[in-house]
């Protein structure tokens, strides 16, 4: 049922996409000559006759880049963006078709807002799809079924994982393991042993099969795969080692032969790490001077608050484990010079002047490090950067700690921007740098500076 179910969500989408397109041109023509007074040398006719070349080359680039396939385990900011990438060559391509047609009369300025109109529309639908597939999956409807073949710990976090986001529209038959196990009191059937799997795909019950095998059973896998292709049913693998896998593992080919990345880094693409680059000199640039003011401002407040210096300089770790100093406004008093590198700030801390408080309140402490972007030392957006001492601490403690210095340390983050800030779990941080790191985007980074600005500005900074 899940899969006549989905065509039909696919033709809808398709559909839906198609009529978006006529409605964008339409708005297209009507905002660039809404003021307009004298006669066209082409009407809105013209341009709706060349929707009949334009909507099936969308056709086909939408589909090269999946966006007519289920989204049900698809990142929505990385769909937005592949959106826009295929209005951006859909642009391109009615400009090729004007040239060709001969019409110098198509005006370009409706073309340009025809894409960015598309780009948001299109958007938006898949946002507002999104939220009612959402509440109808959490009321029981557009379910998937999954059967987990194998019982372990990772197996048990899958389970843990989908069921407390009950908006992916999964739903589990039960797992199937060679005896009855202790699934510490989690709600799955238990469903038989490996055996059973041909009887229960049988049944047309089951969309999918999640395998996850610990070492000692992998000699089963292949019969398991074999039994689901012949029973027509997907079969995934969860394997027991999946904790050193990346959220979105690279597979390389050598002769035929496919070798998994363990750490595929976006930004160790050229032409990636040029536009975030681009972007931090720009971006800084303007930020520097349309806070001048409150740069000047500061400084001077810093400095009539207590005796010392306007900046504050501290030694982190940035990328390739190299050390910097990083810039802030002085929030404290001074004192002992090396207290500050093995001690952790507090929100209560009695060393804060009074005005050190209310700049690190509103995060305007923070503005210096503007001046570190530019230099290279720092990204507007990546993982914050660590003392050394604790760089030292936790790498020995925290899993996967170091991976964090394989780019370069942000003013903000992913993880700030989730609340792990200041005081709170190294562990989560860590998470959601790994996160921000194997799943860059450009968009992702002007995320996440909008969130900074809505949601960081005005949050207490813990940080020292």
């Amino acid at each position: 049922m899940i899969k006549e179910n989905q065509k039909i969500l696919n033709a809808i989408l398709a559909m839906l996409d198609a009529g978006i397109c006529l409605l964008s041109m339409v708005l297209a023509f009507w905002l660039h000559f809404l003021n307009y007074q004298g006669s066209f040398y082409i009407g809105l006719n013209y341009y709706l006759r060349l929707m009949l070349y334009i909507i099936p080359v969308y056709f086909i680039i939408y589909n090269y880049f999946d966006l007519h396939d289920s989204f049900r385990h698809k990142s929505l900011i990385s769909e937005i963006g592949k959106v826009v990438q295929s209005n951006f060559i859909g642009v391109i391509f009615i400009f090729v078709l004007v040239f060709f047609l001969k019409e110098v009369h198509v005006s370009r300025m409706v073309v340009l807002l025809y894409g960015l109109i598309n780009s948001l529309l299109s958007s938006c639908s898949r946002v507002a799809l999104r939220k009612i597939l959402r509440k109808m999956r959490a009321k029981g409807f557009n379910l998937k079924h999954l059967l987990l073949v194998g019982w372990n710990e990772v197996s048990a976090e899958f389970y843990d994982r989908v069921m407390a986001n009950r908006n992916l529209g999964y739903d589990f038959v039960g797992y199937l393991s060679h005896s009855k196990v202790n699934t510490g009191g989690r709600n799955i059937a238990y469903a038989g042993g490996f055996g059973t799997l041909p009887s229960l795909l049988e049944k047309k019950g089951i969309d999918e099969v999640i395998i996850s095998l610990d070492f000692h059973e992998f000699s089963e896998l292949g019969n398991i795969i074999e039994v689901c292709e012949k029973a027509g049913v997907k079969s995934n693998l969860l394997p027991f080692y999946t904790k050193y896998l990346p959220t979105r593992p690279y597979i390389d080919e050598v002769e035929g032969m496919p070798l998994i990345n363990i750490r595929k880094i976006p930004l160790d693409n050229m032409l990636n790490s040029f536009c975030k680059r681009l972007l931090d000199i720009t971006a800084s640039l303007v930020a520097l001077i349309v806070f001048s003011p409150v740069l000047l401002i500061t400084a001077i407040g810093v400095k009539l608050s207590s005796p010392g210096p306007v900046i504050y300089k501290q030694e982190r770790i940035g990328k390739n484990k190299r050390p910097f100093y990083m810039y802030k406004f002085r929030s404290m008093k001074m004192g002992d010079g090396n207290s500050d590198m093995t001690t952790w700030g507090t929100k209560n801390d009695d060393r804060r002047t009074k005005f050190g408080s209310f700049i690190r309140k509103c995060s305007i402490d923070e503005l210096p490090q503007l001046v570190n972007v530019l230099k290279g030392d720092m990204s507007l957006v990546g993982p914050r950067p660590e003392r050394p001492f604790f760089v030292d601490k936790f790498r020995e403690e925290i899993p996967l700690y170091m991976l964090k210095h394989l780019v370069r340390p942000g003013i903000t983050g992913w993880a700030q921007v989730n609340g792990w800030r200041g005081d709170t779990s190294i562990e989560e941080r860590i998470k959601c740098d790994i996160y921000y790191i194997e799943n860059w985007t450009f968009l992702l980074d002007i995320k996440i500076l909008f969130l900074t600005v809505f949601k960081g500005f005005l949050n207490p900074s813990e940080e020292i």
